[in-house]
């Protein structure tokens, strides 16, 4: 298992070095379609260079191979030059192909992809100017998005600061001020950064997010996150992502652990396998792939990529947690399907989705302003550091 993963992250990251570099207007292209065409002329995506930075520079510290210390290199620069505003602080949304903004609305959950990548570039490299943008992006996202009266961090705000209507992050988001997936994502780059700068402040603000986590977002009956709330934490969504459960349930189980409050990491490890459980009995398949969502009654049974991913750390993630061997037998299980369904063979990197026959639907982005080699390359490289132990 650890040789194919191994083998499968240089498959990954050879793709973007080969198809994604943009060698006319710097950094990484916009989009490629479904069969590895660029798509000429696309916008470029906060999201995606935070999570480019990220994957490159987590496979060098991975690995130590040069070539990915090239492409963190060249991440790092487009970032720090195009989607940082020297001006308001924080990071621009989106810029055109030229790395010209043209939505400089300020997501909380952008400044959290930067802090992850550049806290992991600054691991991996030592560069202390990626360290220092990574602080002022936390110190940025304290100032301005977290909610003094009812906790948490709300979604958005003007490219001033100002309040924004729709703060949503996506069309498909409900326009709600709060939501599980910022959260979620602004939780794994603090608990990176603390890593390497072990900031009391940034320590307690780890402590109060896992708090949220414990006690508003995850619903205690059912062991699913719930996805949005109005300010004071009124749920206003009835689906359930099942994608985002099991991924949540292994950053949760990290940045305990990162604190080294024995009562806590005890509190969300037991948490984090009902968590576990619940994906497993609810949101699976019978070949251990895992569906995208349910909402009431209707289930949505196509298999995104990253889902995928996510489910072989959590389950190794249980397995390492409670002993059991049949979470390590549910990783494998993943990890064949992806290996079957999910790797696209003939253009390479891994399908967006496949249907519930496996099925690839070819019409997707093969890479765009969501689709990343961050959820992909970070599973193979979780899994095989935690099998290697």
């Amino acid at each position: 298992m650890v040789i194919d993963q191994e083998k499968e992250l240089d498959q990954i990251l050879d793709f973007w070095i080969k198809n994604a570099v943009d060698n006319k207007d710097g950094g990484f292209v916009g989009a490629i379609d479904g069969v590895g065409a660029i798509v000429k002329n696309a916008n470029k995506g906060a999201i995606l260079n935070g999570r480019i930075l990220w994957s490159f520079s987590a496979a060098y510290r991975f690995n130590k191979n040069e070539k990915y210390r090239e492409m963190a290199d060249r991440a790092f620069n487009y970032l720090s030059d195009h989607f940082i505003d020297k001006k308001n602080g924080g990071v621009y949304w989106e810029l055109d192909s030229k790395g010209n903004p043209v939505n400089r609305r300020k997501q909380a959950y952008a400044l959290g992809f930067a802090i992850y990548g550049l806290s992991e570039y600054f691991m991996a490299t030592g560069n202390e100017r990626s360290l220092q943008l990574a602080q002022e992006l936390f110190w940025t996202i304290e100032k301005y998005f977290f909610d003094k009266e009812f906790g948490g961090y709300i979604e958005a705000l003007s490219e001033d600061w100002s309040p924004l209507d729709d703060m949503r992050l996506s069309l498909k988001d409900a326009n709600e001020p709060k939501s599980m997936n910022t959260h979620l994502h602004i939780l794994e780059p603090y608990t990176n950064l603390f890593r390497s700068w072990r900031n009391p402040i940034l320590g307690e603000s780890i402590k109060r997010l896992i708090r949220v986590f414990l006690d508003k977002i995850i619903d205690n009956e059912t062991a699913h996150f719930q996805l949005f709330f109005d300010y004071d934490w009124t749920v206003k969504s009835t689906a359930v992502s099942y994608g985002h459960d099991i991924e949540g349930s292994w950053l949760l189980a990290e940045a305990a652990e990162e604190l080294h409050d024995k009562a806590l990491i005890e509190e969300v490890n037991n948490m984090a396998i009902r968590m576990v459980d619940a994906t497993r009995e609810q949101g699976t398949d019978t070949d251990g792939s895992i569906f995208n969502e349910r909402d009431g009654s209707h289930l949505d049974t196509d298999k995104h990529w990253w889902p995928q991913a996510e489910a072989m750390v959590g389950y190794v993630n249980a397995w390492q947690t409670s002993g059991e061997r049949k979470y390590l037998d549910e990783a494998e299980r993943v990890w064949n399907f992806i290996k079957i369904y999910i790797v696209d063979k003939i253009n390479g990197e891994w399908f967006w989705r496949v249907d519930k026959d496996g099925k690839p639907y070819i019409e997707d982005e093969k890479t765009g302003f969501w689709k990343c080699p961050y959820h992909n390359s970070r599973a193979l490289i979780e899994v095989v550091n935690r099998l290697k132990k």
